[in-house]
């Protein structure tokens, strides 16, 4: 089986494609992605994230 270039399995972005070499569809497996939080400055114990954590439970309570 030769590759006729299609270009379908290298675009990467599908998890079913079309192979006109095999003649079928193919599924690929993505592997899982840790997410990371991104942009999460808040460590608990830091005396900003105290601050910032007793005024929003305050906020909560008032409403």
């Amino acid at each position: 089986m030769t590759c006729l270039e299609c270009g379908n399995c290298r675009v990467g972005t599908d998890l079913l494609y079309y192979c006109p070499a095999r003649n079928e569809f193919v599924i690929t497996e993505k592997p899982a992605i840790d997410k990371v939080r991104a942009g999460s400055h808040w460590k608990k114990g830091d005396k900003e994230y105290e601050i910032n954590r007793r005024r929003l439970r305050k906020d909560r309570e008032i409403s």
